[in-house]
């Protein structure tokens, strides 16, 4: 079940790639139905805050009715940084499952652990490294076109 929702997941990404935005993609799944599915959007919106995980949160309590998105799983391709895992947390949400690691801004493993640090009133599951090397590699491609573009 977790491969088939980041699946969808990178489907968003490869939405963020066309449209010339760091390909991170984000589903939140609640009782077997996805009511919030996002791609960042920052360049487009141009807002910082605009990233796969704040706007699937935003989609999915509006969906719901609430902010408290108990019952819910929130899997997107990259660790979350920590603006995302702290709205994570905020938002209550039980699960999460990532694709890659992030070892520049990753706050779920790579540089801090915020969903389970025991001084916060809610902790998190976590599945880690769904389709991570499907999720680091759309990752990879966009970088590297990048790189290239900046030496034409």
């Amino acid at each position: 079940m977790h491969e088939l929702y980041m699946g969808k997941a990178l489907r968003e990404a490869e939405q963020a790639f066309r449209e010339d935005e760091v390909p991170v993609g984000a589903v939140i799944v609640h009782d077997g139905r996805m009511v919030g599915s996002a791609h960042n959007q920052r360049e487009q919106l141009r807002d910082p805050t605009a990233h796969a995980e704040m706007i699937a949160i935003t989609q999915a309590a509006a969906a719901l009715g609430s902010w408290r998105l108990e019952g819910c799983t929130l899997y997107v391709t990259l660790e979350p940084c920590p603006m995302c895992a702290g709205a994570i947390l905020l938002a209550r949400i039980p699960s999460l499952v990532y694709g890659a690691s992030d070892p520049k801004a990753g706050a779920v493993d790579s540089l801090f652990g915020l969903m389970n640090d025991s001084r916060l009133n809610h902790q998190v599951q976590v599945v880690r490294h769904v389709l991570a090397d499907q999720c680091g590699e759309i990752l990879t491609r966009f970088f590297q076109e990048k790189r290239q573009l900046g030496k034409k």
